[in-house]
């Protein structure tokens, strides 16, 4: 593919082949940063660059500064191979090679007279077929001036077996020959490389799992026959059937049928929801109940899955401010590595040390030192943490929003929508009065009478026909119900006194001339709220309730969910002033919501969290987004975001203990250079697999 030049900054995201560790992303990263324009961002764990640049480059330029970086790129495509099957193979046969190798090697007695050329024939292949990816990646590197890990690894393997054949060709075989040291460390790197590649799939397999959630094909109605087309061929407005157990094909609105929809793979949610005509449904969730005739709304790129994984893909490409730091020490560390093993030989040589030891001790310091565990502590840790995180129906934005979690202590929740259900329920009345309103009512649009209509009804099953309905705007309404002239609404409208009722709405009902009774209707809260904010509290958070609504009704809503403070009558625009004003007494603040109103409020806060049932606008303003509409989910998502940082951190300060630890001992002499080799392959081993224990998370 050969794009045309664009006027305007671009983005492309390239495929980086050749990576072996974390000093080969920082070089790419860093050699693409040079190009005038050009920011990108490479990621050693998912193997991309995601690149921005300007109009005067085209990707075929991006794509020649990495090769001249000795690198391949390429545009993503699906994956069409086992990447980690040659890498397994080379494993196979080395191991099969190297385990002879050790065992005569730590037995003596078994060591024949033409043993160390049996070592020699059993080595070769080994430390040149089963280490070319090291070789090639280190002589690439050298042309162009630069150091990586396979370097390190190289240097050690060439230098023990050229030491190895210097003493068997002069006839001093029993002056410590290496081959077996050698063979042994390419084995365990190799080992090291072929789990650490297995374990990155894994890490990633929840966002491909995600992208794999759709539904490859769609029956679609056209002039009332059926036809099955393939995904890529639906169009917003047509109108496809969604069969019991097929999935949904795309998001839309229900034209005919109802069913119960399963959204588990999306939001975490076990419990389906029950959907009819003019209800929305979400593509890739699935059908469990009757047929449904779906009107198509959105498609491809622009559905909610595909949202989905377009936000964890760039949380998992993004690098936290812990892993800069990584990366500059890596960049560093190659040559001070080279450096200190040189320093080592010289040292132990002047200092009248055997040559053997000498050599011993600087093959180890070459070995033990490689920063690959600190090149995955922090990829590794955010793959799963996302990934994990899309499954729970929480999508992490980026790797910074994980630093902004710790530091949060007030979060800031939104009524309407978030905290309550944002419908009118009825909570006070029963009897003839309701079931005479919920008649005339039925006849009206306004949420206040789809309230009262909706309690008569489930009351009473079939309400009584109304005539000579009138509607009088903001008052009341009136009909005849039963040759009764039925009148409901403020009290004003229907002639008499009405108790007030804290934090709702009470409305009259008459008939006859006289006021027979009341009915209460108000927002209701969600059922999860009240634990929702008691979880937030074991979590160090303050709760405060925001809303436009009158300050009797806000501290109702408060008082049922445990929430102490209120800010009341808040117009949407000074959203954005209550959340600056908690930042200026010194709060670090989070805020939860869902509408329209709420998004410069959410982008204001230090972590906006948009409720996944709420509009675009919200969700694009947020640094988290919570799929399902339980406030619950801002709780799991603050202990997600929480766990994956402490996890990134765990990694990061053992990849750096264990390096400034082991060298001393390599440089003393302490440590066999084939010991060193399954260390590093170990200390890989432990970044990784600590990472995944976040694929338990809860």
């Amino acid at each position: 593919m050969s794009p045309a030049e664009v006027t305007t900054a671009a983005r492309v995201e390239l495929a980086i082949g050749g990576m072996t560790c974390a000093s080969c992303a920082a070089r790419v990263e860093r050699k693409l940063n040079k190009v005038g324009g050009v920011t990108a961002t490479v990621n050693y764990a998912t193997e991309k660059a995601q690149v921005s640049y300007p109009g005067t480059l085209s990707v075929d330029d991006l794509r020649a500064v990495v090769e001249a970086a000795g690198y391949s790129a390429r545009l993503p495509e699906p994956e069409a191979r086992d990447e980690a099957r040659p890498l397994r193979h080379r494993l196979l046969v080395s191991a099969v090679l190297t385990v002879p190798l050790i065992v005569v090697a730590m037995v003596p007695a078994w060591q024949f007279t033409a043993w160390p050329w049996v070592a020699l024939v059993l080595a070769a292949p080994v430390v040149t077929w089963g280490a070319w990816p090291f070789h090639r990646a280190a002589a690439a590197n050298l042309r162009h001036g630069a150091a990586t890990m396979d370097t390190l690894i190289s240097l050690g393997v060439v230098a023990s077996v050229t030491w190895s054949l210097y003493q068997l060709l002069v006839g001093m075989a029993g002056h410590g020959l290496y081959f077996e040291v050698a063979a042994a460390v390419t084995t365990f790197i190799l080992a090291g490389r072929h789990f650490e590649t297995r374990s990155k799939r894994r890490a990633g397999a929840a966002l491909r799992a995600l992208m794999d959630l759709g539904a490859k094909d769609v029956t679609v109605l056209r002039d009332g026959e059926e036809h099955l087309v393939p995904i890529a061929n639906l169009q917003v407005g047509d109108v496809f059937v969604a069969r019991p157990g097929e999935k949904i094909a795309t998001d839309g609105v229900v034209a005919e049928g109802g069913s119960a929809v399963d959204t588990s793979m999306l939001t975490g949610e076990s419990v389906p929801v029950e959907v009819g005509p003019g209800d929305a449904v979400t593509g890739a969730t699935v059908n469990v109940g009757g047929r449904l005739l779906v009107r198509a709304t959105r498609v491809g790129a622009d559905t909610r899955l595909a949202q989905m994984a377009r936000l964890v893909e760039a949380a998992q490409n993004g690098k936290a401010e812990v892993q800069r730091l990584a990366d500059r020490v890596s960049a560093v560390f190659v040559p001070a590595v080279v450096f200190a093993a040189l320093a080592t030989l010289v040292g132990w040589l002047a200092t009248g040390g055997t040559t053997d030891a000498a050599f011993t001790a600087a093959v180890a310091v070459l070995i033990i030192a490689c920063p690959c565990a600190l090149g995955l502590a922090t990829p590794t840790g955010l793959l799963v943490g996302t990934g994990r995180g899309a499954q729970l129906g929480i999508l992490i934005k980026g790797p910074e929003v994980l630093e902004s979690t710790r530091r949060v202590d007030t979060v800031v929740l939104d009524k309407t929508g978030t905290v309550t259900t944002g419908r009118m329920a009825l909570v006070e009345g029963d009897g003839e009065v309701l079931r005479l309103a919920g008649a005339v009512e039925a006849a009206s649009e306004h949420p206040i009478a789809h309230a009262i209509t909706d309690a008569a009804r489930e009351r009473f099953g079939a309400l009584p026909a109304v005539t000579a309905f009138r509607s009088t705007a903001g008052l009341g309404v009136t009909g005849v119900v039963e040759g009764r002239e039925v009148t409901v609404g403020r009290a004003a409208f229907v002639g008499g006194e009405l108790a007030e009722a804290e934090g709702a709405t009470a409305v009259g009902v008459a008939w006859d001339g006289e006021v027979r009774g009341r009915l209460v209707v108000a927002d209701t809260i969600k059922p999860t709220s009240a634990r929702a904010v008691a979880e937030l509290r074991a979590l160090g958070l303050t709760p405060v309730l925001l809303t436009g609504d009158n300050a009797g009704a806000a501290r109702a809503i408060a008082a049922e969910a445990g929430i102490g403070e209120v800010v009341a009558e808040v117009l949407p625009e000074e959203k954005v002033a209550v959340v600056k004003r908690l930042q200026a007494e010194g709060r670090v603040v989070a805020m939860v919501g869902d509408g329209v109103n709420d998004a410069a409020a959410l982008a204001q806060a230090d972590l906006g969290l948009a409720m996944g049932t709420g509009t675009d606008a919200a969700i694009e303003a947020s640094d988290l987004t919570l799929v399902r509409g339980d406030l619950r989910v801002a709780a799991d998502a603050i202990r997600l975001a929480r766990r994956t940082l402490a996890t990134i951190k765990g990694n990061l300060f053992w990849a750096f203990a264990y390096n400034v630890a082991a060298l001393p001992l390599a440089a003393l002499g302490l440590l066999n250079p084939m010991i060193a080799g399954a260390a590093m392959a170990c200390s890989s081993a432990f970044v990784v697999s600590n990472s995944l224990r976040l694929r338990r998370f809860r």
